[in-house]
C-alpha cells in the first residue's frame, strides 16, 4: 500500500508490508499493535520524547468533553472547503488526535498526523478514525515533498520550511495563533498583573496569508481535574510562579474565554 511516508534514514518513499513499512534500501519500521508507527530517529539533536502518558491522558479526556470543540470546528471547516475527496490532510503535532477525528467524522479524505511524543501518537492511534499517525520530529518530516493539500498546525513550534516542503504548490496550511482573550481568565488566576496576547502572525517564507478566521467562546470548568489538564496544555505550565500555581490548584470552577485566529497560508 502507498503512502505519503518516506524513510527517515534514506528518504526513499515506504510502503506497506505485512506489519511494517519499509523502503527499497530495506529500512523496516515495525507497525506498533494500535496501528501507529515510530519514524523519530533517536538521538538526533532537538529530539525530545514529548508528553508523558499522565499528561497524554489528561489531554485527550479534556478535549474529549468538547471543550475546545469550537476550534475543531472551524478547523473542519476549513479542510471542507479547501480540500476535496481523496486529498492528503496532514496534522503537524498531532497529540491525541482529537482535531484529525473530529474532521474524519464530516469529511472524507487521506488523513495522516504525527508527534513527537509516542504516548500521544498512541492514544491518536487508538480513536480508529482512518488516520494514519506516526511519531516524528517536526523538524525533519517524514512525508514526501509537494504530497499534502493541507495541513494544519494548532500551536506548536513553527517550521516554515519543513511546512512549504510538504505542501503541494497552491496548498493551504492552517495554524492557529492564540486571540486577544485567549485563557484571560485562567491568567487573571495565576498573574498579578494579567495580559492580553498580541495576536502576531507567524513569519511564512514561501507562504501567503490569504484568509483568517476568528473563533471564540467561553468555557466553563467546574473540577480541579478539568482546571489543571487545561493548565497542563498551556505554555504558562512551565513559567508560572509558585504563587500563582498555588492559587490554581486552590480553584475547584473557572470560567475563561477561549479564542483562536486561524490563520491560512497559501503556497505560492
Amino acid at each position: 500500500m502507498d503512502t505519503i511516508l518516506q524513510c527517515p534514514v534514506c528518504g526513499n518513499a515506504l510502503h506497506k508490508a505485512e506489519h511494517a513499512l519499509v523502503c527499497s534500501s530495506r529500512h523496516s519500521f515495525d507497525i506498533a499493535k494500535e496501528g501507529y508507527v515510530n519514524l523519530l530517529m533517536s538521538g538526533k539533536p532537538g529530539d525530545q520524547k514529548g508528553d508523558n502518558k499522565e499528561m497524554a491522558r489528561s489531554r485527550r479526556d479534556f478535549l474529549n468533553k468538547g471543550f475546545y470543540s469550537p476550534l475543531a470546528k472551524a478547523v473542519s471547516g476549513c479542510i471542507g472547503s479547501l480540500t476535496r475527496k481523496g486529498d492528503n490532510v496532514l496534522d503537524i503535532c498531532c497529540g491525541e488526535g482529537y482535531y484529525t477525528e473530529f474532521a474524519a467524522k464530516s469529511h472524507e479524505r487521506e488523513y495522516y498526523g504525527f508527534d513527537i511524543s509516542k504516548n500521544m501518537v498512541r492514544l491518536a492511534a487508538k480513536r480508529h478514525c482512518g488516520a494514519s499517525f506516526f511519531v516524528a520530529n517536526i523538524a525533519s518530516i517524514p512525508v514526501k515533498s509537494e504530497s499534502v493539500a493541507l495541513a494544519f498546525h494548532l500551536f506548536a513550534p513553527f517550521r516554515e520550511d519543513e511546512f512549504a516542503r510538504v505542501l503541494k504548490p497552491g496548498g493551504t496550511l492552517v495554524t492557529a495563533i492564540p486571540g486577544k482573550h485567549h485563557l484571560y481568565g485562567l491568567k487573571e488566576v495565576l498573574y498579578p498583573e494579567p495580559y492580553y496576547n498580541d495576536e502576531k502572525p507567524p513569519q511564512a517564507d514561501g507562504m501567503k496569508l490569504h484568509d483568517q478566521i476568528r473563533v471564540r467562546a467561553e468555557i466553563n470548568l467546574s473540577s480541579s481535574r478539568d482546571i489543571n489538564a487545561l493548565f497542563q496544555m498551556t505554555p504558562y505550565y512551565y513559567h508560572t510562579p509558585t504563587e500563582g500555581m498555588k492559587r490554581l490548584e486552590q480553584r475547584e470552577a473557572l470560567s475563561t474565554d477561549i479564542e483562536f485566529v486561524l490563520l491560512m497560508y497559501q503556497k505560492s
